[in-house]
């Protein structure tokens, strides 16, 4: 118990560079209160208890501003950053040295009965306000782009952004290390656009091309239509 506890302190102080010492993690940083209340709550729970667990996770959540359901298991070196907003659901499941920011949800999708909330795996980032709905599973090393609504299951060493959620990258990989970094990602959005203006720019030109060769055709394109 006593190292784990030291585990989800030690987390906080390798990614987040603002902790500057111990005192500080454990005093000022609601992400790991809550998940200590969850510990708590979780030990009650695995034995059968209903109201005790709950009666500390509706604390936590009243101080923290985090709801951790008191069924949900979470692994070692579990970091929330900032946490505002975070809902982790009954069913949910969640490896090592996963990393939750702000206003994540980890939810259901309807009154389902049984396993209804995600896996995560090992070493995932899932960025701030992305909703990861229903009993998918997000494999490992995987990163959820900020404000992204996942409702499949993502493979390994992949990263989804968007709404509904998409892989845009996936190599294949195993990466070495846990990759933080949830704001530089690829915008699908802004790449069709830009395939879209480069095809009107291209009909442009061949417009102009068919104009001009009109002109010298007597008002006809080199296509024989009448130029406009």
């Amino acid at each position: 118990m006593f190292n784990r506890i030291k585990q989800d302190i030690q987390a906080v102080k390798d990614r987040d560079p603002a902790a500057k010492n111990t005192l500080e993690v454990v005093l000022c940083y609601p992400g790991l209160h809550a998940l200590l209340a969850h510990r708590v709550a979780h030990f009650f729970s695995r034995r059968g208890l209903v109201l005790l667990p709950r009666l500390f996770s509706h604390l936590s959540r009243f101080l923290t501003g985090i709801e951790i359901h008191p069924g949900a298991r979470i692994g070692e070196s579990f970091f929330i950053d900032h946490g505002m907003g975070v809902v982790i659901g009954e069913t949910t499941e969640i490896g090592s040295n996963v990393t939750l920011y702000q206003g994540v949800t980890l939810g259901g999708t309807g009154k389902e009965t049984g396993k209804r909330h995600p896996t995560i795996g090992d070493n995932v980032v899932v960025g701030a306000g992305a909703k990861v709905l229903g009993p998918i599973e997000i494999g490992e090393n995987s990163r959820i782009g900020a404000g992204s609504v996942v409702l499949q299951t993502v493979p390994a060493n992949a990263t989804v952004v968007g709404i509904p959620g998409r892989v845009v990258y996936y190599n294949g990989e195993k990466v070495p290390s846990i990759n933080l970094n949830h704001t530089d990602m690829p915008d699908p959005v802004a790449e069709a656009l830009n395939r879209l203006q480069e095809q009107i720019d291209q009909l442009r030109c061949q417009k102009m091309d068919c104009s001009q060769a009109g002109l010298r055709n007597g008002g006809m394109c080199k296509s024989g239509h009448e130029n406009l």
